[in-house]
C-alpha cells in the first residue's frame, strides 16, 4: 500500500501441544531459521526469536497488510510441517492451539529481544505458565484460566 507506514512490534509466544518438550536443542537453529524464513518470505522483519523445549517465542516488526492470526497460523502450520517432515520427533508434532500476542513501542524493542535471548537463564527460575500469566497479567488481558497453554497428561 502506497503511503502506508507504520511500527508495530508484535511479541507471540505459543507452546508445544501438551507443552511436550519436544523441541530439542539440536535442532533448535534450523527450528528458528525455518520460523525465521516463513516471517520473511511474508514481508515482515524478525527481530527476535528463541524456541525453548516446550514453547517459542517470537518479536517481529510487522506490516499492517497482515492480520497477526495469519501470520500466527502460518508460522505454526509450516514450522509443524517442517519438523514432522524431518522426523525428528517419534510421534507426530504439533503446536497447541492459540496464541499470545503482546504489543510494544519502539523504546522496548531493545529490552525485549534481550528478554527473549535470555529465555533459558529466565526459564531456570521462572515456569512458562507463570510467565505468560504475567504477561497477561501485564497487559491487562482478561482470560478464561480453562484456556491458558495446558499440559495434557
Amino acid at each position: 500500500m502506497p503511503n502506508t507506514y507504520s511500527q508495530i512490534n508484535i511479541q507471540i509466544v505459543f507452546a508445544v501441544k501438551g507443552r511436550h518438550s519436544l523441541i530439542s536443542i539440536n535442532h533448535r537453529e534450523e527450528i528458528q531459521k525455518y520460523i525465521t524464513g516463513i516471517v520473511q518470505n511474508r514481508n515482515h522483519k524478525m527481530l527476535s526469536i528463541f524456541c525453548m523445549p516446550d514453547h517459542t517465542h517470537l518479536l517481529i516488526g510487522m506490516k499492517p497488510s497482515s492480520a497477526i492470526s495469519d501470520m500466527t497460523r502460518a508460522i505454526k502450520a509450516g514450522s509443524s510441517k517442517f519438523i514432522n517432515d524431518q522426523r525428528w520427533i517419534r510421534d507426530r508434532f504439533n503446536w497447541q492451539e492459540g496464541f499470545g500476542a503482546f504489543s510494544y513501542s519502539r523504546s522496548q524493542i531493545g529490552t525485549i529481544i534481550k528478554y527473549i535471548s535470555r529465555l533459558e537463564e529466565h526459564h531456570a527460575t521462572t515456569a512458562f505458565r507463570e510467565e505468560y500469566l504475567g504477561f497477561l497479567k501485564q497487559f491487562e488481558i482478561d482470560y478464561d484460566d480453562r484456556y491458558i497453554f495446558e499440559l495434557i497428561e
